[in-house]
């Protein structure tokens, strides 16, 4: 099987390049190249630091389970959530030949399959994939399949949960496939709209949840606000009596732009599946190459390694970090994402702090790292104040969310 797939920009879908894919077998391969029209673009810019501005296909080799993809689009490929999906839902759909005793034309799903699955609409940031035919990838508009409005949050739940517990009929996997195949992490979640329209992500309640996880994630993104982070705008949504954490999408404009975003390992050159710890001194480094303005996004960093150490974050890796576009070839820190306050994990970083640190999730730790992120001891001080002083009001917080006292302890050896 060969491919050779339109790679356009934004709501405008500006052309850009060109993406082939081979599958001999088992065998896959991709190339990307951009096409001679971007290259003299006036407002031409390198989706990605591994794919520089030149001439013809550039390849990407996979190593063990990374992705097939270069960085800047393998971040728009479906997580683990989004996979089980797909995989679900091709499944089924090869079941349903089977009994009707028809030909077995579904094919063995690649890498492209799980790639042009993920909805159109939806997909992270800016880049769009459109097939030889001319049809953009995946668009699923037979049947009404869009991003589902916040009415149909019951459906999505109950759907979603059918999955969770591999009790799943086709019609949920119909209804699910395109919703629920974009974004990041293993937890249930779609994309919807909200009341006013705009792109949101909806975050559900897991059926093995033994705390309010999802409360504890608009907590956490509330209470970062407070601490003078730059964080997704998040709220509850309640479906009957279950508790929906709704965060806004920040690569969409209010008039429906799409925002280049890459994850920081992307913007690192890091593949998914890289076994060698890697640091926030690491990606102080890339906003100096990089940034639009690099120091102010550095001092941002420190806050939100500050916040990350305070409430326990231990899931912060390179993909759980992202940049926005801002113009020619520039990017800037994106909104702080998916902090959740973990009581049950040992107190380590993922992205460490530096080498010299290695995992240590103290504020000591932070601090004797300071001079790296080009700030002087009082700056220091001052910034991790103001951080603890909003932490230490997570109870309050957490009960102007209609948390319980129960709820509340269940996650205080993470603010602990």
């Amino acid at each position: 099987m060969k491919r050779q797939i339109q790679v356009l920009l934004g709501a405008e879908a500006s052309p850009l390049g060109e993406l082939r894919y081979d599958r001999q077998g088992r065998r896959e391969s991709a190339a990307f190249a951009y096409i001679p029209g971007w290259l003299v673009y006036q407002d031409r810019f390198s989706i990605d630091p591994m794919l520089p501005l030149v001439s013809g296909f550039q390849f990407h080799a996979r190593h063990g389970d990374g992705s097939l993809f270069h960085g800047a689009i393998a971040d728009t490929e479906p997580d683990g959530w989004g996979r089980r999906v797909i995989l679900r839902d091709h499944a089924k759909r090869r079941e349903g030949t089977r009994e009707r005793n028809q030909p077995a034309t579904i094919n063995v799903l690649g890498e492209l399959d799980f790639l042009l699955a993920v909805d159109d609409e939806s997909r992270v940031g800016a880049l769009r994939f459109r097939d030889e035919e001319g049809i953009f990838q995946g668009s699923f508009t037979e049947g009404g399949r869009r991003t589902p409005p916040l009415l149909e949050l019951r459906q999505l739940i109950a759907s979603s949960q059918a999955v969770e517990t591999s009790t799943e009929t086709a019609k949920d996997l119909v209804y699910l496939r395109g919703r629920a195949t974009s974004l990041g992490g293993l937890r249930p979640k779609c994309s919807l709209r909200d009341v006013d329209g705009q792109l949101a992500i909806g975050k559900f309640p897991s059926v093995s949840d033994q705390r309010a996880v999802t409360k504890g994630e608009v907590l956490a993104l509330q209470l970062a606000k407070h601490a003078g982070i730059q964080a997704a705008e998040a709220r509850l949504v309640m479906s009957e009596d279950l508790p929906v954490a709704l965060i806004r999408r920040f690569d969409r404009t209010s008039e429906g732009g799409r925002i280049p975003y890459v994850s920081a390992a992307t913007l690192l050159g890091v593949e998914r599946d890289d076994p060698a710890e890697h640091t926030y001194a690491e990606i102080v480094d890339a906003l100096r190459v990089h940034g639009c303005n690099a120091q102010c996004d550095i001092e941002e960093l420190y806050r939100r390694i500050a916040f990350s150490i305070l409430i326990n974050t231990v899931d912060d890796h390179l993909h759980n970090h992202g940049f926005l576009h801002v113009g020619h070839g520039q990017w800037r820190l994106a909104p702080a994402f998916d902090l959740n306050p973990f009581p049950d994990r040992v107190r380590e970083l993922k992205t460490w702090i530096s080498p010299r640190t290695g995992p240590d999730a103290s504020l000591d730790a932070l601090r004797s790292e300071a001079p790296y992120f080009r700030i002087k001891p009082t700056q220091s001080d001052a910034i991790i104040g103001q951080v603890a002083a909003a932490v230490s009001e997570w109870r309050l917080w957490g009960a102007r969310l209609g948390m319980t006292p129960v709820e509340l302890d269940a996650f205080a050896d993470a603010f602990g």
